[in-house]
């Protein structure tokens, strides 16, 4: 009997894009994400860039014939109800402190920070509508 777990380590998350420019512009300046890998790739008829934060990753697809995100995928209580990945959430020391700064710095913000079971959270939208969630746990 093999014992012995398998290695799953979140790696990174895709996330396709409007516009690669302005996306790298919002992650690396919202969030603090360091570019570390720009292509174009004809096999996928996109641009494909690499962010990098601690030891994670997102992966940025912006497609050269994109289509917008539809409507009901930038609001959180009704993106719930299509099937498939919802968001991506990260955990956070000081909500309150890292809403403010992206208020300062004129994010979208869906809503937030909100009380839930013991934590705080809230969601802000991207610069192309994608929902991101952020949690402060132990409070």
């Amino acid at each position: 009997m093999n014992t012995k777990k398998p290695l799953l380590k979140p790696l990174h998350c895709g996330i396709s894009v409007a516009d690669m420019d302005e996306s790298i512009k919002w992650y690396t300046g919202m969030l603090g994400f360091e570019l570390i890998f720009r292509k174009d790739f004809d096999m996928l008829d996109s641009e494909v860039a690499f962010l990098k934060l601690g030891d994670f990753e997102i992966e940025l697809f912006g497609h050269h014939n994109t289509i917008p995100l539809p409507p009901e995928r930038r609001e959180p209580n009704k993106d719930i109800q299509t099937q498939g990945i919802k968001h991506l959430c990260y955990e956070v020391r000081d909500i309150k402190d890292l809403f403010d700064d992206l208020r300062k710095k004129g994010a979208d913000i869906v809503f937030g920070p909100n009380p839930m079971e013991g934590t705080l959270m809230g969601f802000v939208r991207d610069n192309t509508g994608n929902l991101i969630e952020f949690m402060q746990k132990n409070l």
